[in-house]
Order: C-alpha cells, then sequence, then structure tokens
C-alpha cells in the first residue's frame, strides 16, 4: 500500500492529461513519495488513453485503467477506488478547474481526524445554465433527500479526500446507478470541509449537457429517495378531496342558482387529472425501472486494458 492515491476519470481530455499529471505530481510530491495517480478513461473516442499510456510508461507510480466503453464518471471513479491502494484517496476530476495544489490542505484536514473531507467552492465557475441547475437540483434534492449537510450544498465538488476505511465502505454499496458524492454523504463518517477557489476549466468543453444534467438529477434522486413517490400518493389524496368538495359545491350551486356547465372547464379539468396520472405513472415506471437494472446483475463497468496496475 502506498500513503496517498489521486484517482481521476478521464473523458475526452487528450490536451489535459499531460497537465494533470504533471501538477499532480508536483503537489502530491510535497506530501509524499509514495503515492500513485489512477487515471480512468472512460470510453473517450480521442487520444486520451494514448496520453495516459505516455505518461505511464515514464512513471510506474501512474496507473492507465481503459474501461471497454463509456460507463459514466461515477462508474470510473468506482473503477479507480477499487484499483486504489492508498491509505487515503483523493478524487478529482481531469478539467482541473479544481486545482491538485489543494491535496496538501485535504491530506492536513484528514489527519486532524476526519475519514472524509469535502470540498466547498467559493463560487461555481460554470456556465449559466449549469450553474442555475445546479443549484436548483440541490434545492430539490435536500427536500427529497435526507442530507447530512443541507447548507451550502450546491457549492460542495466531487473533489474530495476518504479514508481507507470509507473506500472499503464505499466499494460494499452494490448500486448499480450511482453517484459518487451521494454515496460518500450516505456512508455518513466524520466528515469536514474546506475552502477552495474553483477555476475556469483549462480546455476543452464540459461533456454534461443539459439533458445528461437532467439526467443526472433524475438519477441521483429516484436512486436515494422514494419521496417522490410518496409525495405522488399525497397529491392523489389532495386532488379526490379537493374534487369532492368541488362536487359538493357545485350540488349546493345548482340548487340555489341553477346553471349551464361549459365544455372549457371540463375539458381542462380532463387534461389536468390525465397530466397528473401520466406523471404519477411516469415516476413510478422511473423506479421500476431502476429496480430492473439492478435485478440484471450487470457489473459497473469493464476494464477493456490497464498499465501498471497489480492483479
Amino acid at each position: 500500500m502506498c500513503d496517498i492515491s489521486i484517482i481521476s476519470p478521464v473523458y475526452m481530455a487528450d490536451a489535459i492529461v499531460d497537465e494533470l499529471v504533471s501538477r499532480i505530481s508536483d503537489s502530491v510530491q510535497r506530501i509524499s513519495e509514495k503515492y500513485e495517480i489512477v487515471l480512468v478513461e472512460d470510453g473517450s473516442s480521442d487520444q486520451s488513453w494514448k496520453k495516459i499510456k505516455s505518461n505511464c510508461y515514464k512513471d510506474s507510480r501512474i496507473k492507465g485503467v481503459r474501461l471497454s466503453r463509456n460507463f459514466g464518471q461515477h462508474c470510473a471513479i468506482t473503477a479507480g477506488l477499487k484499483i486504489a491502494t492508498g491509505n487515503c484517496v483523493v478524487v478529482l476530476d481531469c478539467d482541473l478547474q479544481d486545482d491538485p495544489i489543494y491535496i496538501a490542505d485535504l491530506v492536513k484536514r484528514h489527519k486532524e481526524g476526519f475519514d472524509v473531507v469535502y470540498t466547498r467552492r467559493k463560487k461555481r465557475r460554470f456556465g449559466l445554465i449549469k450553474n442555475l441547475f445546479t443549484r436548483l437540483f440541490y434545492k430539490i434534492y435536500n427536500y427529497l433527500v435526507s442530507d447530512v449537510f443541507a447548507k451550502g450544498t450546491d457549492l460542495v465538488g466531487g473533489y474530495s479526500l476518504i479514508s481507507r476505511k470509507v473506500v472499503n465502505a464505499y466499494l460494499e454499496v452494490g448500486d448499480y446507478r450511482r453517484q459518487y458524492l451521494m454515496i460518500i454523504k450516505w456512508l455518513g463518517f466524520r466528515h469536514s470541509f474546506i475552502e477552495i477557489e474553483h477555476a475556469e476549466r483549462h480546455s476543452g468543453r464540459s461533456s454534461y449537457s443539459v439533458k445528461k444534467l437532467i439526467q443526472h438529477g433524475i438519477d441521483g434522486i429516484t436512486s436515494h429517495s422514494v419521496k417522490l413517490l410518496n409525495l405522488m400518493t399525497y397529491f392523489g389524496f389532495l386532488l379526490s378531496s379537493l374534487s369532492f368538495i368541488a362536487g359538493i359545491t357545485l350540488i349546493i350551486s345548482y340548487l340555489y342558482t341553477p346553471f349551464q356547465a361549459g365544455w372549457t372547464s371540463i375539458f381542462v379539468l380532463i387534461l389536468f387529472i390525465g397530466g397528473i396520472i401520466i406523471s404519477c405513472v411516469g415516476v413510478c415506471g422511473i423506479y421500476i425501472g431502476r429496480i430492473f437494472e439492478q435485478a440484471k446483475g450487470r457489473p459497473m463497468y469493464l476494464i477493456d486494458e490497464t498499465i501498471n496496475v497489480e492483479h
């Protein structure tokens, strides 16, 4: 085992890999010479794997893992955690928006007795749409899911340090649909934060489109809470109660002031009720789909090739 492992999932980042490795190495060498850098290439169509191999051949402490296809960032992180041997593990994105220079601060806080050290960004430097979506998602998430630190959650990023104990606990979680940060929060353990500056992306653009961000949000909520199903049930009872009250009101109104009902109100009411029913069925369908995926028992990822990894 080494003192510290650094894991970074790599996707469509051939222009960043060399700089990423250089910055991580410069930062971690100030802490210990017994370290490893695990780069997990997540099915990129560019030259990312070629860049990773080049760095692995230069230094055996750099380990390359190539997945058979794109399984997603969080499965790539899981693959890295499975391979990492460090007494503590740092996870960070490959885009260098989270500077590796903060690794020393993460380790320092870990040595104070914390099993998990999160980073809280002073300001997110994403695009307007992604920033708005992130804030909205965490407001909904904090309402639907029991969160361990609701205040400022939208500023907490995946750049974090976890102890070997937490790594082992994380790998015991068998969720097929997973999100690294949310599982770490669910695990508990003693945690702390450090403040960091969020930088501009080194090069290229994020692979997360608006569609992917929405899917990411749906996965996070439905994988960690059934409160959405409960809300649909409560809403159904509410509509039933309102319908009963409206029916009594119409009967009384008809007895005292006869009127001729219009088609518009009936049409709107049918559309409204129909929309609610379809939405409820859709929510149930999402959860059933998650059950189907989990029941198949397929692996979260498949490894195509590794370099400097002892099997």
